[in-house]
């Protein structure tokens, strides 16, 4: 990737942070890496903590953030999470997954903040959520 692309991306990842906290989510860390995983944002909100996935896209991107978010993706970041809650022992917390889709029309950017962005049945089961696989 090219310096240019990692800098646009940090910048969407800087403006979804913001605009979380600018709505009461507490940020508790940012890129946060197990091995090859990266969990984007795992913020906290009302007692439940959030794996926040970030897509930034410039004007009309071929692929649009939810897209973006293939079944390959969500297994690795169900894989990231289960080893986060495992490292601060946070398997009791009630744990869902958003989807922010950070937008540059040209004018600045724009976000879109989805809750509960996938359905992860297929990945774990069943649980005390759709992915704890308790």
């Amino acid at each position: 990737m090219s310096p240019r692309h990692l800098d646009f991306g940090q910048a969407g990842e800087d403006y979804a942070a913001c605009f979380l906290e600018n709505r009461g989510y507490f940020l508790r860390q940012r890129n946060w890496r197990w091995k090859q995983w990266e969990l984007d944002i795992i913020c906290e909100k009302d007692d439940e903590l959030i794996f926040v996935e970030v897509k930034t896209r410039a004007g009309r991107s071929a692929q649009s953030g939810i897209e973006a978010v293939t079944p390959a993706k969500r297994k690795k970041l169900v894989k990231a999470a289960t080893r986060y809650l495992s490292a601060f022992d946070l398997w009791e917390r009630p744990c869902r997954f958003d989807l922010v889709i950070v937008n540059d029309d040209g004018t600045g950017f724009r976000a879109e903040h989805i809750e509960n962005a996938f359905d992860l049945t297929d990945f774990m089961g069943s649980g005390n959520t759709a992915w704890q696989p308790w």
